[in-house]
């Protein structure tokens, strides 16, 4: 056999046995290797985030700077170390790779950052909302920085090593691993207390470990929960009990909103006319300075029912705790929530409960999902049957994004040209604004035709309407796109919200509010913390859990109309 022959027989051979048998490397090394990939190709918030907290590059701290990203690298290391043991080490970091890529695309495109509260949202996300997410972008990062390092690693080859052996080397490497941090930081250990110490956020920007912790905060919270319900407000009575002979019912409508934000809500000053109808409702107050519980619905909605305010709301709390329209529904009045945004978050499990989302309703849906103006459907015929005092919920999809163009008819596409993807970094930041006022403008249309229903019921019902929108939206300030920022450092656009309130002249002899008053105090400091106290106040329940110091309406109610509950003024 000649020597070339034998030389490709033997390259051949080497091939086979590497298709066979794939790369052999011990785990340390191969944890190495994605922790590698991890920092250099799936963290660039991360550095942009901390180069900027660093303050840039100075020669004189050069040790200390040189630093951060071994340190980085270390942390990165050191965690995967802990989470791979045995068989189950390249199914994990397989996992982790395509969980890392599809978190760092969300970051890098929309700026989010990912804490306990961002889970809970993904979790409360119902599948028509994730699939307006998908691109081919995001395929694409999937693809080539998920996929295919992780189809490369299940190709590798772990020796085998008795348990005692291995168990020995994960000692080794985690005494190595942490003692080099140790000789990291020690040397600059005022400049590393600092960065922690005034930079906490740069933990949420760490791929994998920011979203690593958020499960396990957030699987921690949920698993930890008291399944049995705990009652709220049994005292809860009505001043002046409906009598059945009475003609005339009350009929209160809370319109629950969806991404609405305050700056660009045309009542509260903003530039562009994206309240026009509502403008011309004389007997509409809007509220112009109102904070969100959240920046996510999964926190906002269960928080503004419930009577703990945004200081003692936790996670799974709702799921443990009565909350307003309980309190509603033990005072006498029926209840009933209209959905038409994938659920109410475990808020009206005991009231009744319609969802519209997947109606077939020609001109009001579309495409798998519905407009808003769904959840008037139908509802005069509702109240027509009815012969109770009822509160209506309208929960609405509202502007939720990003796929703000799908949220309105084409009629209501008044500021153009729009946005007509999910990917923001394809379109000019104006065209995303576009789309989104048109979302207004069109949740503007909603509430101007539910407030014209309740004026047609006038003969039967004393009528009012509070709309308040859970959360607000950054449409590109600072980078930042969409909603869900940890609160403490979310922008002013995710958390100002609009709030408005309208009385028909019936409801305003019946709770004796003195509209010309509220309209004074438009813009007092508020916050969901009030919608609470503020909904047992309009509608006369007396209950111990009620706060007055809470409840808008409180100054402006007819002097003498209130009376001591259980010791308390209300």
């Amino acid at each position: 056999m000649s020597l070339p022959h034998a030389a490709r027989e033997g390259a051949r051979s080497r091939w086979s046995r590497l298709r066979r048998d794939g790369i052999a490397l011990p785990l340390p090394a191969l944890n190495l290797c994605v922790a590698i990939w991890l920092l250099a190709l799936l963290n660039a918030p991360f550095w942009r985030a901390l180069w900027r907290a660093v303050g840039g590059w100075d020669a004189h701290r050069a040790g200390y700077l040189l630093s951060l990203p071994v340190l980085a690298l270390l942390w990165v290391w050191l965690l995967l170390e802990c989470l791979t043991w045995g068989r189950a080490a390249k199914p994990v970091l397989a996992a982790i790779l395509l969980v890392s890529a599809a978190v760092a695309y969300m970051m890098s495109v929309y700026g989010v950052v990912l804490d306990r509260t961002m889970i809970a949202n993904i979790v409360a996300t119902d599948p028509a909302e994730a699939a307006e997410l998908f691109s081919f972008t995001l395929l694409g990062w999937l693809l080539v920085l998920g996929a295919a390092p992780a189809w490369l690693l299940l190709h590798v080859r772990i020796p085998g090593r008795p348990w005692h052996l291995r168990l020995l080397g994960k000692a080794v490497t985690f005494g190595i691993l942490v003692g080099s941090a140790a000789l990291l930081v020690v040397p600059s250990f005022q400049s590393y207390a600092s960065l922690s110490r005034n930079h906490r956020d740069l933990r949420l920007h760490l791929v994998p470990s920011n979203y690593l912790a958020a499960a396990h905060g957030y699987l921690k919270a949920h698993l930890a929960v008291e399944k049995r319900l705990e009652p709220v407000a049994l005292d809860a009575t009505r001043r002046r009990a409906a009598d059945s002979s009475e003609s005339r019912r009350t009929l209160t409508v809370l319109v629950i909103g969806e991404t609405a934000r305050a700056a660009n809500f045309g009542l509260n000053g903003y530039a562009r006319e994206t309240t026009p109808e509502l403008a011309r409702e004389t007997d509409l107050i809007s509220f112009t300075a109102v904070r969100s519980c959240g920046t996510s619905t999964a926190v906002s909605l269960p928080c503004m029912l419930l009577d703990v305010g945004r200081a003692g709301f936790s996670d799974g709390l709702a799921a443990r705790r009565e909350n307003l329209l309980d309190v509603l529904q033990r005072a006498g009045y029926a209840v009933l929530w209209r959905d038409n945004n994938g659920g109410c978050k475990g808020t009206c499990d005991r009231v009744v409960y319609e969802d519209l989302t997947r109606q077939s309703v020609p001109g009001l849906c579309a495409g798998g999902e519905c407009y808003d103006e769904i959840l008037l459907h139908g509802l005069q015929e509702k109240l027509d049957a009815s012969n109770r005092d009822t509160v209506v919920v309208l929960h609405m999809k509202g502007s939720h994004g990003p796929a703000y163009y799908l949220r309105y008819p084409p009629a209501f596409e008044h500021f153009s040209p729009v946005c007509r993807t999910n990917q923001f970094e394809r379109c000019e930041r104006e065209t995303i604004v576009n789309a989104y006022d048109n979302t207004l403008r069109y949740t503007d249309h909603v509430l101007a035709r539910t407030i014209a229903l309740l004026r047609r019921n006038a003969n039967r019902y004393d009528a009012s309407l509070l709309y308040v929108s859970d959360h607000g939206e950054s449409l590109g300030e600072r980078g930042l796109y969409l909603h869900g920022m940890p609160y403490a450092l979310a922008p002013s656009e995710q958390t100002h919200v609009p709030m408005v309130i309208w009385l028909s002249a019936g409801a305003q002899e019946r709770f004796g509010i003195d509209t010309g008053c509220l309209r004074g105090s438009r813009g007092e400091s508020l916050s969901h913390d009030n919608l609470y106290h503020s909904m047992l106040g309009l509608l006369d329940v007396l209950t111990v859990v009620y706060r007055s110091e809470r409840d808008v309406l409180r100054a402006c109610r007819t002097p003498g109309e209130w009376v001591a509950v259980s010791g308390k003024t209300h």
